[in-house]
């Protein structure tokens, strides 16, 4: 998945768009999802709170530490997200559209520079599901931890377009 990812978001710019994008997105969706909200005693949730753990779960199957880097910054969505989820539900809503479709439009955009297909496309419940993870692992990239895993899917999106040269 990182190598299908790494190979269609090579460009400078379309990575940053993205690392904007995908959180802005997120909020967009997680707002309403704020005003379905759960009460156990002192502890109150929403079913923000609940997808993000669910996505938590998720990662934590494919790599531990990114699920929980994954898991810190999601929380914090979700927290901002049901306070931009007490505003009127009119103005919350807009607000939430205008997250939602402007992640969206920010993202391909940056597909249009890096002339290549957007995922979302091809796979697009693969890609709604692995964008979040795969911001992680660029905020990973850009602190230079865990380069190993880098240059190993650098290497693959090498060997992938050398393959597709050849045929």
């Amino acid at each position: 998945m990182l190598t299908g990812y790494a190979a269609a978001h090579q460009h400078p710019f379309n990575v940053f768009v993205h690392l904007i994008g995908i959180p802005t997105i997120m909020l967009g969706l997680l707002i309403p999802l704020t005003w379905l909200d759960f009460h156990a005693g002192p502890i109150r949730l929403s079913a923000a709170h609940v997808v993000i753990v669910g996505l938590f779960f998720f990662y934590a199957s494919l790599d531990v530490v990114f699920a929980l880097a994954f898991l810190g910054g999601g929380w914090l969505l979700a927290e901002l997200a049901a306070r931009l989820g007490t505003l009127p539900p009119a103005h919350a809503g807009r607000i939430a559209a205008a997250l939602f479709v402007g992640g969206y439009l920010a993202q391909f955009a940056g597909h249009v520079i890096e002339r290549s297909m957007p995922v979302l496309v091809r796979h697009p419940v693969q890609a709604n599901l692995a964008a979040p993870l795969f911001t992680v692992v660029e905020v990973f990239k850009m602190l230079g931890l865990r380069d190993e895993l880098f240059l190993s899917v650098q290497r693959n999106v090498a060997n992938q377009r050398a393959r597709r040269r050849e045929s």
